[in-house]
């Protein structure tokens, strides 16, 4: 089990949503002067790692009343789709035996202008860690019709004239000359400490997955932009391998793992640019508290790693000179979407240009309290199966096919998503195989659950 060597690390270890109970219990004792139990603090790892933070959580009410509101163990539920494709039952079945007794899992635009120095400190350990996740009741729908301050937000280009020139490979945009460097992926956090986020207004792609917890993490692409700073960075999870995949060997930042998901993310053609390879460009923000506030800045990662990357190919297709939309796109006012413990909709704004999100019913808005408003947002319809890393971890399976809704220009196209390999590029069309073409500009693509949304 991870030991804890100091304050910050301690802090981070007891809201991780993955590390052993008996550990994290014993560090949040060290780390709030309470009494630790006999054992000193190193703790052997339980047989059922849930119900050993459960027992430890009834005697932290009679060791420390502080620690009765923040530990808290909860058993993830049967998950909805349980079917995992060949490759992944392949893989789940080899490392079933080493993994074992090893499932503690831990966690953790266009350039910013002159952001003011916040106060830092720079992270004493190399892992980060995530919170426990808590009891949430599952919201179920069916599919019926019924960044920091001073940020510069990239202009959406909804235009449907034909570009002169070179265009970002990642939005459609004009670009002055064709982009030759790797795409940098970034998990962000997105648990409620941890907003506003930084850097996810100016994202070429973002990636909204479920976690643990039964809440989301995204998984942010950026190319054409920057953000300095980003974050805040979280941990990976084996959901990520095949997104990566997709953008040809790009940049993976991220707050560490646990031992499988590293071990297998070394399989993954994917640069290593994590807080493990380069921690001396992450540090922790103090006006934020652990482990939501570990941040970083794209331009420096991608000095120091984007010559090992290769090129992302072209992602989408684009509405040029004057397209019209399909006949099968319909104006509607907007979606709702349901992840189990966490609830998000878009609505078409008009003066934004663009989806505007919400979380909770309230404006999911960035660090410079602009509201979150891509120009498209794709809506992928997919199984989640139980990762090899960590059974109560969902992973996103993105290869295969199924449903999509594509949200465009105040409209909703339906359509499939197709994806025969993890190195291919996802495809969008209509029923007859004709693609769907997105506007030129940023895109998110929401990963749910099969059912999981309604149109409005």
């Amino acid at each position: 089990p991870h030991v804890a060597t100091d304050r910050v690390s301690a802090l981070g270890m007891i809201e991780d949503d993955g590390c052993d109970g008996t550990v994290a219990f014993e560090v949040y004792l060290a780390s709030h002067d309470c009494r630790p139990y006999p054992g000193g603090r190193r703790w052997a790892l339980p047989e059922d790692p849930v119900l050993g933070v459960s027992r430890n959580h009834g005697r932290a009410r009679e060791e420390c009343s502080r620690s009765a509101t923040t530990l808290e163990a909860v058993r993830a539920g049967p998950l909805q789709e349980r079917e995992l494709s060949d490759h992944r039952r392949a893989r789940a079945g080899a490392i079933a035996v080493v993994c074992a007794t090893l499932a503690t899992a831990c966690s953790g635009g266009v350039s910013a202008s002159a952001p003011a120095t916040p106060t830092t400190v720079r992270p004493t350990t190399t892992l980060d860690f995530t919170p426990l996740p808590t009891a949430a009741t599952s919201t179920t729908s069916s599919s019926t019709t019924t960044e920091p301050p001073t940020t510069t937000l990239p202009t959406d280009t909804t235009t449907t004239t034909e570009p002169l020139g070179p265009v970002a490979q990642l939005t459609g945009e004009p670009v002055d000359e064709l982009l030759t460097h790797a795409a940098l992926v970034i998990k962000i956090d997105n648990h409620e400490r941890a907003r506003p986020q930084v850097g996810l207004n100016v994202a070429d792609i973002v990636y909204e997955e479920i976690v643990e917890g039964r809440i989301t993490r995204f998984a942010a692409v950026f190319h054409s932009t920057a953000s300095d700073p980003v974050g805040p960075v979280r941990s990976a999870r084996t959901s990520d391998f095949d997104i990566l995949a997709g953008f040809n060997r790009p940049l993976f930042a991220n707050s560490g793992g646990n031992t499988t998901v590293l071990n297998l993310l070394r399989g993954v053609d994917a640069v290593n640019a994590n807080v493990n390879a380069l921690p001396d460009l992450f540090y922790r923000e103090e006006s934020r508290s652990a482990p939501h506030n570990l941040m970083t800045e794209t331009s420096e990662l991608l000095v120091a790693k984007g010559d090992e990357g290769g090129v992302p190919p072209v992602f989408f297709e684009y509405r040029r000179n004057g397209e019209e939309l399909p006949d099968e796109a319909r104006a509607i006012n907007g979606i709702d979407l349901h992840y189990g413990g966490l609830n998000v909709s878009y609505d078409w704004d008009e003066e934004l240009g663009g989806w505007a999100r919400s979380q909770e019913f309230s404006a999911h808005v960035d660090a410079d309290g602009v509201q979150i408003a891509p120009p498209n947002v794709i809506v992928q319809f997919i199984a989640y199966g139980r990762s090899s890393a960590d059974a109560a971890s969902p992973e996103a399976i993105v290869v295969g096919e199924g449903e999509v809704w594509i949200l465009v220009d105040g409209h909703i196209i339906e359509g499939q998503w197709s994806r025969s390999s993890a190195a291919e590029v996802t495809t969008y069309t209509l029923v007859d195989g004709t693609p769907i073409k997105l506007d030129p500009g940023r895109t998110w693509i929401a990963l749910p659950r099969i059912g999981q949304g309604t149109i409005r």
